[in-house]
């Protein structure tokens, strides 16, 4: 599977980020995939299949990263490319109506009966943007509640980082962000209701919707806690706020339903991402038909998009969600268990303080003596030590994801045989962290 132990020196790689650097910022398209948290030079990936990725140095590599999850499937599954193929030869782009849009929000809104009504964007990013709006005009309140280390893309009332506490007014996080964007944002703590409920008494009749990662997997793996879920439906249940769910990662990938499935929460609007187009750029907001039915042309709320509905996304997204079975997702959680064990086992062995969060297929090792229950506790984890466990990985043919704060993502593709490398690679990177610490 596996070429050589250890990989050859990425040169190639390292002139394309040179050249890449004069022409995108930080030679980069995402801020993520520069490695600036891990060291090195990111490695330019040439093509992918299964559960493996192959760098332009021809080094392949046991892929972790899944195109940060939607790849459910694996990479380039033939079936996926053959239908693809196949929708391209049609035609690329309508701009009009066609009979897959129906189709695939008909078969989203089987899987997740919340979603009375789906409309498809472009990216995650774009489906929280909207569903925030949408919300906003049916409450006819400004206040949004998020949860400190929860993300939920780069439009502007989403970067805020918390001031002085869950019940500060936030500020912004990004250069660009306006201050009054950024007030209208509430910080609470992720797995404490009572700093949502704090806000809620506090900010009565101002909030418009709490947003929420289900599971949450933007600082790193982190599962909600007994009630947690429950507790804030019924919190904005009571305070007439209304509950949206963000699955971009857990939509389809924690189970067919969605987190609302296995925890038996109805959101009132719940965002998707590029899982219901098998990797591809798409996303999708949805929910409660009485307020779906505000977004335009149906009612006043605009939203538009040119590529919405795109049709080799809708046909991609047919194909992913028409292969998704019980048998998926028991080999996944299956898998899922294994490496985390595994992880866990490799960290003991080296005498290395880990803490491994892990949820069906998602996967987190936290370099920290003490238990990630939330974004305080996640920030703890040692940064310096997984750079170096990073490292030892991608010398020994694994990639993880270049940060701490990102989950691992497992696929179909994965065998047991991957799952064995990985550890086998763990307990010799462990052994890195062993010698830095």
């Amino acid at each position: 599977m596996l070429r050589a132990p250890f990989m050859k020196n990425p040169e190639r790689s390292k002139k394309l980020f040179a050249r890449a650097s004069q022409i995108l910022p930080g030679g980069v398209d995402s801020p993520v995939r520069a490695f600036r948290s891990v060291g090195g030079t990111p490695l330019f990936i040439s093509r992918a299949s299964g559960a493996t990725i192959e760098d332009v140095d021809g080094n392949r590599f046991i892929d972790y990263v899944m195109s940060w999850g939607p790849l459910v499937h694996g990479h380039a599954p033939r079936g996926l490319v053959k239908a693809i193929a196949a929708a391209a030869r049609r035609g690329t782009s309508f701009g009009a109506p066609s009979p897959l849009e129906h189709r695939l929000g008909g078969l989203v809104r089987t899987l997740m009966p919340s979603m009375e009504r789906v409309r498809f964007v472009s990216s995650g990013t774009e489906a929280a943007m909207s569903a925030l709006r949408v919300a906003r005009a049916f409450t006819g309140r400004d206040r949004i509640i998020k949860f400190e280390g929860c993300y939920h893309g780069h439009a502007d009332a989403f970067l805020v980082k918390a001031g002085s506490g869950a019940t500060t007014l936030g500020i912004p996080t990004s250069p660009g962000v306006p201050a009054a964007v950024a007030a209208d944002t509430l910080l609470a703590r992720y797995n404490d209701l009572a700093s949502v409920s704090a806000l809620c008494a506090a900010q009565a009749g101002r909030i418009a919707a709490v947003i929420v990662e289900p599971i949450a997997g933007n600082m790193g793996l982190v599962p909600p806690s007994d009630g947690f879920l429950s507790g804030l439906r019924d919190l904005c249940s009571r305070h007439a706020v209304v509950l949206i769910f963000d699955e971009v990662i857990s939509g389809f990938r924690a189970s067919a339903g969605g987190a609302q499935s296995i925890f038996g929460i109805r959101p009132d609007l719940t965002c998707l991402g590029k899982i219901i187009g098998g990797g591809l750029p798409v996303g999708a907001y949805g929910g409660r038909a009485d307020i779906m039915d505000l977004v335009a042309p149906a009612g006043a709320v605009y939203q538009a998009g040119t590529l919405s509905g795109n049709p080799i996304a809708m046909t991609a997204g047919l194909w992913a969600l028409e292969h998704l079975s019980p048998r998926l997702y028991k080999n996944l959680a299956h898998r899922g268990s294994m490496l985390a064990e595994g992880l866990a086992d490799a960290a003991r062995a080296a005498k290395v303080s880990l803490q491994v969060n892990a949820f069906g297929s998602l996967v987190t090792p936290f370099f920290s003596s003490s238990p990630v229950r939330d974004y305080a506790s996640a920030l703890n984890a040692n940064t310096s030590a997984y750079a170096t466990f990073f490292r030892g990985m991608l010398a020994r043919g694994v990639y993880p994801p270049p940060s701490q704060f990102e989950a691992w993502f497992l696929s179909a593709a994965h065998t047991d045989r991957h799952v064995k490398k990985t550890i086998a690679a763990a307990r010799l990177a462990m052994k890195d962290v062993a010698r830095t610490i």
